[in-house]
């Protein structure tokens, strides 16, 4: 409910946030996050953590459906925001979530860049905001093609 209050109030619709926040991969969501993290490396950015909820969640003595982030960054896209507004630092770098949803599919999802930055003194049409999105877009679109 958060995000979609969030991107409600930059003036995006629901069906938007979900096409520009949500690709369904045809991959287990640990292939996907192979891919991803294939992908990531072949763009010449950095993985810095990959987090497995499901083991996190056993850990515990829990059950949840299988879900893995990715956080990743590029100096070149982070530093951009940053020199608009070093809080940045606080939300990068990026993470896209793989998780089997109820019915047994696999989603990738991550916050796009204008809720990502937004409160922070980046604009909404500034060009790191498109380039960030590209990168996501472009990566998760890889994820699904690098197995």
């Amino acid at each position: 409910m958060k995000n979609l209050l969030a991107m409600a109030l930059i003036g995006l619709s629901t069906q938007a946030m979900a096409e520009n926040m949500i690709k369904e991969s045809p991959l287990s969501v640990s292939e996907t996050i192979d891919g991803l993290e294939a992908a990531v490396n072949g763009a010449g950015a950095t993985v810095f953590a990959r987090v497995d909820h499901t083991k996190g969640a056993e850990s515990v003595g829990k059950s949840i459906p299988d879900a893995t982030l990715l956080i990743f960054g590029n100096p070149a896209l982070g530093t951009l925001a940053m020199e608009d507004d070093i809080r940045a630092g606080l939300v990068l770098p990026l993470r896209v979530l793989a998780y089997q949803d109820a019915d047994g599919n696999t989603q990738m999802t991550w916050t796009p860049a204008e809720e990502l930055l937004s409160g922070l003194d980046i604009a909404a049409d500034a060009e790191v905001v498109g380039k960030i999105n590209g990168a996501l877009n472009m990566l998760t679109d890889k994820a699904m093609s690098a197995n």
